[in-house]
């Protein structure tokens, strides 16, 4: 005997995440959340010998997770002599939204109506 379906049938979602995992992935650590974190509340690019001697991991960790970030384009680096110098990718605060935004468009709506919901405030 057949076992009886929910109603209604729900479909499976046939888009690829492929890219928005990716993206999600490489953030998806705590230090390079508080790697990003740090870099993003400076708002100048930061020393990776800042970054080593504030994070409870080694040199070799820290260059591991800034590679990871370099990678997958959320960190932009430039050498200034031995030291390489990191700052948060242009593009990045877009990419996040849109990769969260593709599976949960709220987010999406509820960040274009931010500035409108501040411009509000604002003229109170």
């Amino acid at each position: 005997m057949p076992t009886p379906r929910c109603l209604p049938v729900t479909e499976v979602d046939p888009r690829d995440f492929t890219t928005q995992a990716d993206l999600l992935r490489a953030v998806a650590d705590p230090y390079r959340l508080k790697i990003l974190a740090t870099i993003a509340a400076a708002g100048q690019p930061v020393c990776v010998c800042d970054l080593t001697e504030g994070l409870p991991i080694g040199q070799s960790s820290v260059s591991h997770h800034l590679a990871i970030l370099r990678e997958a384009g959320i960190v932009t680096s430039d050498r200034r002599g031995t030291w390489a110098y990191y700052s948060i990718a242009p593009a990045l605060p877009a990419r996040l939204l849109a990769a969260i935004g593709a599976v949960l468009p709220e987010v999406t709506e509820l960040a274009s109506a931010a500035p409108r919901a501040v411009d509000r405030l604002r003229s109170c």
